[in-house]
């Protein structure tokens, strides 16, 4: 506990040094007898203390979807459903890429006089597509997690747990708790990584060593996998490879950024355009990401302040202005304008009621999605919110979502059988005991559009 302690109270004085305020409070110790009070699920005899200290939390998908809404606003050209598929070379120089439409179908080339790699898990496939023999290698770590109710872990604080290999944690999530993670080798299909039923034991196993009210798979609302792109070492283990990126510049023309994680993401876009703008001829201005505002941060503390009022407007429960301003931040207006033009869009969905209808509207009309499953799981987390996965909500969400998509029925049709067939797959996958058999079972249901 106070070593765990010593390493938090230097988070704590970097923080403080960074010249940004404290921000958040410091952390602090507690006895076995205050521990359990903050925590009540906890088994008495599972801790003898506990140090509290304060996070941040993001949802990864919305985060990605609002950066690349800001990247457009300063003017970025944006592809959604685009993959490269080859390089662009002059001589020994990468002058732009090939890419397919996936959605549209056809291919492009787009020339540039610097190209940035930054493919993550991808990184060794588009590689590959130089030629050359890459400076780094990234591997796949796997991390599933858990999504069960609130009302089945008693706790006013998350919770984070030391286990043989690595760290859990049980994280507040809305009405939910989300339980992870896991960190194992995964060299199968990284468009769709699959939690394997030894993967749910594995997080059920650990927790339960500490709950005094254990969870079962009938606590488990959702199940979901991700990777992490790692650099690649001596070490077989992925939790002993680094998290850290790296930038390289191979061939000239292309700059490759690898690793990393979300929380030093801004210090690697500075890192991987500063490299790029080395090869370009002119002068250009210093990197500003570190005082660039996402969309939607500018206004949010005086629309926060304001809610009540926003409430009162709109007729709308002051808890729902809360939901959206945490979601959209001061964007929440643009949605919010989709329900003064149709107030049915101001009702919850009947299966989902964490959700406005208005916001699987906005998806489409403001952030990109493209298709019923881009709305249940990736703009929302219907998903892995509902023990139905979503399930109940798709034929709503198609219905709501066509007008704008432009879809007729044999489309609305087509949507709700893929979701429904990629929800039977994920399940499947989850009964399966390893990761061959859970990424086959998991593949058996194919993407609307193939990646």
């Amino acid at each position: 506990r106070w070593y765990a302690g010593a390493g938090v109270a230097l988070y704590d004085a970097m923080s403080v040094s960074s010249g940004h305020g404290r921000g958040l409070p410091v952390h602090r110790h507690l006895s076995q007898k205050r521990a359990l009070r903050v925590a009540p699920c906890l088994k008495k005899g599972a801790l003898v203390g506990a140090l509290q200290y304060y996070d941040a939390q993001m949802d990864d998908a919305r985060y990605v979807a609002t950066m690349v809404r800001t990247a457009a606003s300063y003017g970025a050209a944006v592809a959604n459903r685009a993959r490269v598929v080859g390089f662009l070379r002059e001589g020994e120089r990468v002058v732009g890429a090939r890419v397919e439409d996936v959605e549209g179908g056809g291919e492009y080339e787009i020339r540039a006089r610097q190209i940035v790699n930054a493919s993550g898990v991808w990184t060794d496939d588009t590689q590959a597509l130089i030629g050359e023999r890459g400076q780094f290698h990234v591997r796949a770590s796997k991390g599933i997690h858990l999504v069960v109710p609130k009302d089945r872990i008693h706790s006013s604080s998350g919770l984070i747990l030391r286990t043989e290999k690595s760290v859990l944690f049980v994280i507040p999530w809305g009405r939910h708790w989300i339980v992870g993670t896991t960190d194992t080798d995964w060299d199968l299909d990284k468009a769709h990584p699959a939690a394997s039923s030894a993967d749910i034991d594995y997080l059920l196993e650990h927790v339960n060593e500490v709950l005094a009210t254990p969870l079962t798979r009938d606590d488990v609302e959702g199940v979901y996998a991700g990777l992490r792109p790692l650099l690649a070492g001596e070490s077989d283990a992925t939790s002993k490879l680094s998290r850290e990126h790296t930038v390289a510049h191979p061939v000239p023309g292309l700059v490759v950024v690898a690793g990393g994680k979300y929380t030093t993401y801004r210090v690697m876009a500075k890192d991987a355009v500063d490299e790029a703008v080395h090869g370009l001829d002119q002068r250009v201005a210093e990197c500003v990401t570190e005082d660039v505002p996402l969309v939607g941060a500018e206004g949010y503390r005086a629309l926060w302040n304001a809610r009540a009022r926003i409430a009162a407007r709109t007729g709308l429960h002051v808890a729902r202005i809360e939901h959206l301003l945490n979601r959209y931040g001061s964007l929440t207006e643009e949605l919010l304008e989709l329900v003064v033009a149709d107030p049915s869009l101001g009702e919850p969905l009947s299966a989902a009621d964490d959700y406005l209808r208005a916001e699987a509207v906005y998806a489409c009309t403001h952030e990109g999605a493209r298709h019923l499953d881009d709305v249940l799981t990736r703009r929302t987390r219907i998903s892995i919110e509902t023990f139905d996965r979503g399930a109940r909500s798709a034929r709503e969400v198609a219905e709501l979502i066509a007008p704008a998509l432009g879809w007729d029925d044999d489309q609305v049709e087509k949507e709700i059988a893929h979701y429904q067939k990629r929800v039977e797959a994920e399940r499947e996958s989850q009964r399966q005991p390893d990761d061959l058999t859970a990424d086959a079972a998991r593949l058996g249901a194919p993407d609307i559009v193939p990646l």
